[in-house]
């Protein structure tokens, strides 16, 4: 096990390797970071777009305040799931899920991929559950393993797994420099546990906790995956040929747009003219020989008209791949109830795919690990979704489903 942790960890970093360009790409034009990223970002379409879809999906999928889970006992025998359903409830609503899971949603938008951890406070905090939403570039995975890189300090470290002792090649190191960066690998096999610090060598030198899981903490979930592939491909990276295009019309139409307020002006070399001292500003005097034509401007070849014709071409591509158009309709008010039965069936026959990925990736793990940690606290009777009670989902994209079913029978 200790050889092949090593191998499964190379072997899912070799993995993860061709999607990171991909992601940043993705990133840089949606969710620009840096100043550079920040001032090759002409078009904010993409931007715009990804944010309205994140948000819908945060609505759609799980809104705040609202009865979006229901647990219903499979028999009369069952552990009391109407009082397991408030309990979970109650504690999501507590904790810090709603203001983390709108960032795994624009990831998931965006990536295409998101990771959800879901750890627990401690004993006598408000909620039991605690959330962060780790960014994909720290995330590696392959098949029932995950791989969580991080960078902390030797005292954080020390802080967060108290019994480690540090290695004797650290040991000094770490005593003279408390806040000496370490690199951290949290991995989960099945349901095994480890934690070393990546800094060279034999991993099990290096081990600074071992454990088990009895459920997945790390909740991963997709948009859509191709055959063969275990990242996802959300609707940022199948629009990211046109969101690149549409950036760079945008940005000559600027450039082009520049020369045409300032101008770009031609003069004869008739000796007159000194073309270091001329300034062009209101009133200013410019001499010039007799017969020479002065400045004239140059006429730019650049056809504004063709540009936008294309930019507004683009601009519609990304809004439909995004379903910004689509997404729009759910807005609309005084449509009648046919009209919101064929609306929300053409939402279902775009979304049904991804609805049932993250229902399956998402939603039933989520509760999974939340009911698992509510009854190893005693707050509940011990409850599984696979035996105890099912899970009934009855967010209004889940609403939209039964609406395609009626849609279905009405015609």
């Amino acid at each position: 096990m200790k050889q092949n942790l090593q191998i499964l960890y190379k072997r899912a970093l070799d993995m993860r390797e061709p999607w990171l360009n991909r992601w940043d790409s993705a990133r840089k034009y949606t969710m620009p970071t840096t100043d550079d990223n920040v001032a090759t970002l002409f078009d904010a379409t993409a931007s715009d777009a990804a944010d309205n879809l994140a948000a819908s999906i945060y609505t759609l999928l799980t809104p705040p305040e609202s009865m979006w889970l229901q647990l219903v006992p499979e028999t009369e025998l069952s552990p009391d799931a109407e009082y397991a359903t408030h309990v979970l409830r109650s504690h999501l609503n507590d904790s810090n899920f709603y203001t983390t899971i709108h960032q795994c949603y624009m990831d998931l938008v965006v990536l295409g991929t998101a990771c959800l951890f879901m750890g627990q406070n401690p004993i006598g905090a408000s909620s039991a559950f605690s959330f962060s939403a780790i960014p994909m570039s720290d995330i590696a995975i392959l098949p029932n393993a995950v791989f969580h890189t991080t960078s902390m300090s030797a005292r954080d470290v020390m802080e967060k797994y108290p019994t480690w002792t540090p290695p004797a090649n650290l040991r000094d190191a770490i005593k003279k420099d408390p806040e000496l960066n370490l690199k951290l690998v949290q991995s989960l096999v099945g349901t095994e546990f480890t934690a070393w610090l990546d800094v060279g060598g034999d991993i099990e030198n290096n081990i600074v906790s071992r454990g088990t899981f009895e459920t997945n903490p790390y909740i991963i979930f997709r948009w859509s995956v191709v055959s063969g592939e275990l990242y996802g491909r959300g609707p940022v990276m199948r629009a990211l040929p046109d969101i690149k295009t549409a950036n760079k019309v945008v940005e000559l139409v600027l450039k082009n747009a520049t020369i045409a307020v300032s101008g770009i002006w031609q003069a004869d070399d008739d000796g007159v003219i000194n073309l270091n001292n001329i300034n062009l500003t209101p009133g200013a005097i410019i001499p010039k020989a007799v017969g020479s034509s002065g400045l004239t401007p140059l006429t730019s070849g650049a056809n504004f008209d063709v540009s936008q014709i294309i930019l507004k071409d683009l601009r519609d591509r990304i809004r439909h791949t995004l379903l910004a158009d689509r997404i729009g309709l759910l807005s609309e008010k005084e449509m009648t109830a046919t009209e919101i039965l064929a609306r929300n069936a053409d939402m279902m026959r775009i979304l049904g795919a991804t609805y049932g990925r993250l229902l399956h990736e998402f939603i039933r793990p989520l509760c999974d690990r939340g009911l698992q940690i509510l009854s190893a606290r005693g707050l509940i009777e011990p409850i599984t979704l696979h035996g105890d009670a099912e899970l009934k989902y009855i967010a209004p994209i889940a609403q939209m489903t039964a609406s395609e079913t009626i849609m279905g029978e009405l015609l």
